[in-house]
C-alpha cells in the first residue's frame, strides 16, 4: 500500500485550516478576518447547493426586477444577494456592504459591526444562467480607515487597499479561489464533505499565455491600441502562432481559466461605453488584486486598474488582465497612441 498516497487522501487541507494557518502567522490577528470569511465561504455553499437545484426549484427565469445597472434581475440573483447580506452581517465583522443588486450600500446596524468592508457581485454572470454556463460570486474585503466609524469613503479606496479578494465559480466543480494578501490559493468543493479543500496550491500565472479572451462582437466600436492588439494575436507579426480566442462571456469563468492557463481577458472601453462596461469596486478590484497576486498584471488603458480611486460605488471601467507580458504589449500600445497626441 502507497502510504504517502494515503496520507495526502486523508490529510485534507480544508479553508478553514488553511485560514486558521494564515492567521496563525501574525500574532497580533483577533481571528476577525478567519470569522468573515468563513461565513462568506458558508454563503458560497448555499449559493452553490441552489445554484445545482435552480431547475427544480422554479429558481431560473427574471424575477420581474431591474437592478442598478438596469439588468432585468434573475430569482437567483435575488437570493444569492439576500444570502450574503444575511451571512455577512451575521458575523458581526462588517460595516459596509455594497452589493452589485443594490443601488445604495448598506450600513450594519451598530450592534452588529465591526472593522470590514466587503464588496460583492453576488452572482456574475447571471445572463448565463438558463443554459448551465458557469457562472460565480466575486468578492473584496476592506479594513475601514483609522478611526472612522464607517463612511462610504472606507470602500471608495483604490483596489491596492484590499486586504482580500476572491471568488467563486459554480460550474461542473464549485472552486474558490482566494487571496489574503499573499499568494493567491484555489478550493474545490467536496460535496461529500461539505468542504472546500485545497486543490490549486499557491497559483502563478504564466507569464505569456497564448489565449485572448474578449466580445469580438465590440469590435466596430474599439479604439485604435485594443484594435491593433487584436490583429496581433490573430496575425503575429513575429512569426509566432496566432493566439487562441476563449470567449465565455461570463467573467468568473473567463478569469478563471486566463489565471490557471495564461493569456488575456479585456473588457476595454469603446464607442458605445466610454467608461468601460465593468464595475470597478466589485468586479474590476477584487479579479485585479487576484491577477496581480499571482503574478499578473491589470491595466485600464490609462492606469493601472488597483491604482484607481472610485468615486461612485458602481462606478465602470475598462479592464485588460492577465500574464504580465501579455499586458505589457497592451501597456506599450496605449503608450504609443498617448504620444501621437
Amino acid at each position: 500500500m502507497d502510504h504517502a498516497a494515503e496520507a495526502r487522501l486523508t490529510d485534507l487541507m480544508t479553508i478553514t485550516r488553511f485560514v486558521l494557518n494564515e492567521q496563525s502567522k501574525y500574532p497580533e490577528a483577533r481571528g476577525d478576518l478567519t470569522i468573515l470569511l468563513s461565513h462568506i465561504v458558508l454563503g458560497c455553499k448555499f449559493v452553490c447547493s441552489t445554484v445545482n437545484k435552480a431547475g427544480l426549484a422554479k429558481l431560473l427565469g427574471l424575477a420581474g426586477e431591474t437592478n442598478v445597472q438596469g439588468e432585468e434581475q434573475k430569482k437567483l440573483d435575488v437570493l444569492s444577494n439576500d444570502v450574503f447580506i444575511k451571512a455577512l452581517i451575521s458575523s458581526g465583522r462588517t460595516n459596509i456592504l455594497v452589493s452589485e443588486e443594490l443601488d445604495e450600500a448598506i450600513f450594519v446596524e451598530p450592534s452588529k459591526r465591526g472593522r470590514y468592508c466587503v464588496v460583492f457581485d453576488p452572482l456574475d454572470g447571471s445572463s448565463n444562467i438558463d443554459c448551465g454556463v458557469s457562472i460565480g460570486t466575486i468578492f473584496g474585503i476592506y479594513m475601514l480607515k483609522e478611526g472612522s466609524a464607517g463612511t462610504l469613503n472606507d470602500v471608495l479606496q483604490p483596489g491596492r487597499n484590499m486586504i482580500a479578494a476572491g471568488y467563486c465559480m459554480y460550474g461542473s466543480s464549485c472552486t474558490l479561489v482566494l487571496s489574503t494578501g499573499s499568494g493567491v490559493n484555489g478550493f474545490t468543493l467536496d460535496p461529500s464533505l461539505g468542504e472546500f479543500i485545497l486543490t490549486h496550491p499557491d497559483i502563478k500565472i504564466p507569464k505569456r499565455g497564448k489565449i485572448y479572451s474578449v466580445n469580438e462582437g465590440n469590435a466596430k466600436n474599439w479604439d485604435e491600441p485594443t484594435r491593433k492588439y487584436i490583429e496581433n494575436c490573430k496575425f503575429p507579426k513575429d512569426g509566432s502562432s496566432s493566439k487562441s480566442l476563449r470567449y465565455i462571456g461570463s467573467m468568473v469563468a473567463d478569469v478563471h481559466r486566463t489565471l490557471l492557463y495564461g493569456g488575456i481577458f479585456m473588457y476595454p472601453a469603446d464607442k458605445k461605453s466610454p467608461n468601460g462596461k465593468l464595475r470597478l469596486l466589485y468586479e474590476v478590484f477584487p479579479m485585479s488584486f487576484l491577477l496581480e497576486k499571482a503574478g499578473g498584471q491589470a491595466f485600464t488603458g490609462k492606469d493601472m486598474a488597483l491604482d484607481i480611486v472610485p468615486t461612485n460605488i458602481h462606478q465602470r471601467s475598462p479592464i485588460f488582465l492577465g500574464s504580465y507580458d501579455d499586458i505589457e504589449e497592451i501597456k506599450v500600445l496605449y503608450a504609443a497612441e498617448v504620444a501621437k497626441v
